[in-house]
């Protein structure tokens, strides 16, 4: 069997996200690890994507919420933070481990997505199987703003990358945002065309990302131990839209995706200087996938 068949006979039993909590995240005790960013922004590593938590005034508000049966996890850990009860969940995307530890949270807290993810977190078995709880109930098309003063929130679309859903989450009082998995490393991006992404349109994406939010010095990705600059979302969006350049040079020489694939990406010398690396994960087929998928949009 094929990586390909593999991947369509996960989509076809409904786990796929299964697949990628298990891609990101081995085995083993549940133990949540916690950056302090600022007095009130916390980073929760472990379990899944990066997990923020971001205290205000009436309440606390969680980004993404990891594996399955890591949501309990995150609420011990926000009550060695806070009193505070949680009042709404950001998810930045659909992937099983960033939104599967909705189902573990009160039925009461609020969850907020871009239009896009909810749909496609309609088709996850984790809410199937919980009878909705932890789906969202609030959505947004292309921006939108929570609260206001110190804790304002401000939510961002700007088109397909990673999935056709991925949500940049603004803190602006503190000059800081969660970029999910559309910026999960300096690696190639995984994109999963599943679920809409798009290897051709990140770049573009990225581009109107930085162009776009002002005032933010420091971004929390996906999964990086570690945070990421503004330059860094520059940097990310260039090598991803060189990429582009690269597949259609390659297309244009008569090479088949595999064949391109087969040639590699190479990472311009100024950004692999700054640790950007041509690597992909290897889920979706890894670069080979990401050419492919790129490959098949450009010939439409």
């Amino acid at each position: 069997m094929t990586r390909a068949s593999v991947l369509g006979a996960l989509l076809a039993a409904g786990a796929l996200s299964v697949a990628i909590s298990a891609y990101q995240q081995p085995q083993g005790p549940k133990t949540v690890e916690v950056d302090k960013l600022k007095d009130n922004l916390f980073v929760l590593k472990g379990g899944g994507g990066n997990t923020a938590v971001f205290v205000g005034a009436n309440g606390v508000v969680v980004v993404d919420t990891k594996n399955p049966g890591w949501g309990q996890p995150i609420l011990d850990k926000i009550k060695e933070l806070t009193p505070k009860p949680v009042t709404t969940i950001i998810n930045t995307h659909t992937h099983g481990d960033h939104v599967s530890g909705n189902v573990e949270f009160p039925a009461t807290v609020d969850v907020v997505v871009q239009e896009n993810t909810k749909a496609n977190m309609e088709k996850m078995d984790i809410f199937k199987q919980n009878n909705g709880r932890g789906m969202a109930k609030r959505t947004f098309k292309d921006k939108m703003t929570l609260g206001k003063g110190a804790d304002e929130i401000d939510l961002y679309y700007f088109g397909r990358g990673h999935t056709n859903g991925d949500a940049f989450v603004v803190f602006p009082a503190l000059r800081t945002m969660h970029a999910g998995d559309i910026f999960a490393s300096k690696n190639l991006p995984l994109i999963d065309t599943n679920n809409g992404g798009s290897a051709v349109d990140i770049g573009a994406s990225l581009q109107k990302a930085h162009d776009g939010i002002k005032n933010v010095d420091t971004i929390i990705t996906g999964h990086s131990p570690t945070t990421m600059t503004w330059q860094d979302l520059q940097d990310y969006a260039t090598m991803n839209k060189e990429f582009v350049k690269w597949v259609e040079a390659e297309m244009k020489a008569g090479k088949s995706a595999d064949e391109a694939a087969a040639d590699g990406f190479k990472v311009p010398e100024a950004l692999a200087s700054k640790g950007f690396t041509s690597n992909p994960p290897t889920l979706f087929g890894g670069l080979k996938g990401m050419v492919q998928g790129a490959y098949d949009q450009l010939k439409k």
